[in-house]
């Protein structure tokens, strides 16, 4: 029986009345059981197939997730102490010019002032 046949398939001859149906006809009937049986089967496998890669991709999201959470903490942290550091430094720049309201730090090209600020390297 060809693949995708269905209930219009016109390969199929109805019994003539009064007569009993032909053993090829229950054949027939068996053998599309089969390929429905056969189909349902490979329907459930892709569909358990499909839940299994949601779940793991599901599950790599949220261990990358984590990752980024982590990070954006490291850089937080890493932020605050800087903004402490330059905040110390500050009163120490004798280079620096008043602050304006649209500059929160203007740049100096001393090198002296930065010679004694010590910043640690953060590993991420």
């Amino acid at each position: 029986m060809a693949q995708g046949s269905d209930s219009n398939d016109t390969s199929y001859k109805s019994p003539s009345p009064g007569s009993r149906p032909s053993s090829s006809d229950d054949v027939k009937k068996v053998m599309r059981r089969e390929k429905n049986r056969l189909a349902a089967q490979k329907s459930r496998m892709r569909q358990t197939q499909k839940a299994d890669s949601l779940h793991l991709e599901s599950e790599n999201l949220e261990k990358e997730n984590a990752a980024l959470r982590k990070e954006v903490k490291q850089l937080t942290e890493e932020a605050k102490y800087l903004s402490s550091v330059l905040s110390s430094h500050e009163p120490l720049c004798t280079g620096l010019a008043p602050q304006t309201p649209d500059l929160l730090y203007t740049p100096h090209h001393s090198s002296y002032h930065h010679q004694h600020i010590a910043v640690p390297h953060y590993q991420h």
